[in-house]
């Protein structure tokens, strides 16, 4: 089943690069809300165990949209290999959907 709104998540190491994603993605009309934590992660990287604060971007936007918010995203951050994963909304309000493709080019 293809979902029309989908969130995508992304992280990034400051709170400027979070927040200036956010707003060229608004302003781009690429999302319609992007809501941002302040989280602790743990990876693997170069086969070491790395530890760090990083912010995570929850955006909302259509599943249309998800090919020009990830090219957005890679030329706008600086992570070599930045998350860009795809969640789709099985299910939401009417009025919120109806909210974000009207937010959303």
């Amino acid at each position: 089943m293809q979902s029309d709104y989908i969130i995508v998540l992304t992280t990034v190491g400051s709170r400027k690069l979070a927040e200036d994603l956010a707003r060229g993605m608004i302003g781009k009309r690429l999302a319609a809300c992007v809501q941002i934590q302040r989280i602790e992660s743990f990876y693997a990287w170069m086969d070491n165990i790395e530890y760090g604060s990083e912010h995570l971007l929850s955006i909302k936007t259509k599943a249309a949209l998800f090919e020009d918010l990830s090219r957005f995203i890679l030329q706008n951050h600086d992570y070599r290999i930045p998350e860009i994963v795809q969640i789709p909304i099985v299910k939401g309000a009417d009025p919120y959907l109806e909210w974000i493709k009207a937010a959303t080019k």
